[in-house]
């Protein structure tokens, strides 16, 4: 029986790693002007981000959104 693989774009990718690509491909600069949160205009880093991102589920969600919808740039 083969295994299923899952359709969900973000199975298997730490919340961490999705930071990382979004910041290696648009910069804190851009992120703050995509997504208006604090941690990203404010003194960024991926910590303080990882911090606030786990804790603000609406927060969260964005970056996931922006993640899934930038996917065909990141690989590239």
């Amino acid at each position: 029986m083969e295994k299923q693989q899952s359709k969900d774009p973000l199975h298997g990718i730490t919340l961490k790693s999705i930071l990382e690509k979004l910041v290696d491909h648009y910069g804190f600069d851009t992120l703050g002007e995509l997504i208006k949160i604090k941690c990203f205009n404010d003194n960024p880093s991926i910590k303080s981000s990882l911090t606030f991102l786990r804790k603000t589920d609406w927060a969260r969600k964005q970056v996931e959104e922006l993640y899934v919808q930038s996917l065909s740039k990141l690989e590239n």
